[in-house]
């Protein structure tokens, strides 16, 4: 369906020409022209029961998610902060509307967030930790970052995530996963080569890389 022009305002959407295309059976998916807008990546959405903890669902992120993320923002550290962004980043600037609606409305072509989403003791969703996949633009590669919140590390889910993350990766056809670290973040240092990622320093030895080749 391809509807052009669309005029948007306050008040309404007015379509002022529309076209339907329909394919036979016979064509298979990958002859179909590539959507605008790609749906929501239902493939991606799983479930995991780590130890002594309650099933915690790890999902593509969704638009709706901005409060919970904003919550999420609160349960982490200045260490954690800084290992994740590598420099200090304050949470009024973390949580600005404009930056997290930015996160949580994820164009899944380019980019896909995977949160780990459990229920708290009053039946409320909240998000324990985030894994990104951010593709290069022009190459078959892509960035991966994870961050967990501190009441929650400890229980695998930065493990998880980035298991996960390499299921993604894999899905959509990528041939390379890279990570940058500080060379003290141990949980990563330990996690990475587990999952089969080679560690190598930065040419000005401050930063540790990750690699994988998919």
């Amino acid at each position: 369906m391809d509807i052009n022009p669309l005029i948007a305002s306050p008040e309404q959407l007015l379509a002022l020409d529309a076209r339907v295309l329909v394919y036979g059976s016979d064509v298979s998916e990958d002859k179909l022209p590539k959507l605008a807008i790609r749906p929501y990546p239902t493939q991606y959405v799983s479930t995991w029961k780590p130890k002594d903890h309650a099933q915690i669902t790890l999902r593509p992120i969704l638009p709706e998610d901005e409060p919970l993320l904003a919550k999420f923002h609160t349960t982490l550290s200045d260490r954690t902060v800084y290992m994740r962004y590598l420099h200090p980043l304050m949470l009024t600037e973390r949580v600005l509307h404009q930056r997290l609606s930015r996160l949580c409305h994820c164009d899944y072509d380019r980019e896909i967030a995977l949160v780990a989403v459990d229920k708290n003791d009053d039946g409320e969703q909240r998000i324990l930790g985030i894994g990104r996949l951010s593709k290069v633009h022009g190459v078959d590669e892509a960035r991966l970052s994870i961050l967990v919140g501190d009441p929650f590390q400890g229980m695998g889910i930065g493990k998880q995530l980035v298991n996960r993350i390499v299921e993604v990766a894999k899905g959509e056809h990528l041939q390379r996963l890279t990570a940058t670290i500080t060379p003290d973040n141990e949980v990563m240092k330990h996690i990475f080569p587990k999952l089969g990622f080679s560690l190598e320093l930065t040419s000005d030895e401050k930063l540790l890389v990750a690699k994988m080749e998919l």
